[in-house]
């Protein structure tokens, strides 16, 4: 006979099957976009590009005339590489430097350059090639310009942007932190230097 007094017994409750998460699940791996903007990380300026922007690029000049000067260089064609000469080293080495105007370029891609523009030498010659790339560096100070080489005319072909593009976010880097990031072992400073021994013909 049932006890109608009596509770009835109830089934012990069972704890629910979790699945193991995988640790290396990419869905929990995964940084958020804005994960980098939040955590204190700073990026890094460690290479700064000597010469002429690449034909493809649209670039801007810093308009800042503390981010421009003239310098003497040493053109190493047989490496591709400009050499930044103390003027006092400069002055023993007639005819192997030239002087360039210096400009702080960047691309739309945030690609910083130091973009060295040849002046004209003692004889007062221009070349139309320097000259076409001089008017295009003072052209990028206020909108986006691309030079590309034409054989046939002698010179740099200018093409402004065709559209409106917003203005580029420079680095904090000072002209001098950019020069010294950009000619890091490239400075010639004394006559004992590999390349003024190679100009020479000591090596």
């Amino acid at each position: 006979m049932i006890d109608p007094n009596k509770k009835p017994i109830e089934p012990e409750p069972t704890e629910p099957v979790v699945a193991k998460q995988d640790p290396y699940d990419l869905a929990s791996l995964r940084l958020d976009p804005s994960f980098l903007e939040t955590a204190g990380v700073k990026k890094v300026l460690a290479t700064v590009p000597v010469g002429r922007p690449n034909p493809q690029d649209f670039v801007r000049v810093h308009p800042s005339k503390e981010f421009r000067d003239t310098f003497a260089v040493v053109d190493w064609k047989e490496d591709r590489e400009f050499y930044v000469v103390v003027p006092t080293v400069a002055a023993e080495l007639t005819g192997e430097c030239v002087s360039v105007a210096l400009y702080t370029c960047i691309n739309r891609q945030g690609v910083v350059r130091l973009w060295p523009v040849k002046l004209p030498g003692p004889d007062g010659r221009v070349n139309e090639w320097h000259r076409s790339q001089a008017e295009a560096a003072e052209l990028a100070l206020d909108c986006w310009v691309r030079i590309k080489a034409n054989k046939s005319l002698g010179a740099y072909d200018i093409f402004k942007a065709g559209s409106t593009i917003a203005d580029p976010e420079w680095p904090a880097e000072t002209f001098q932190q950019l020069v010294r990031i950009g000619f890091r072992d490239r400075l010639i400073d004394c006559l004992d230097h590999p390349i003024v021994a190679r100009l020479r013909g000591l090596s």
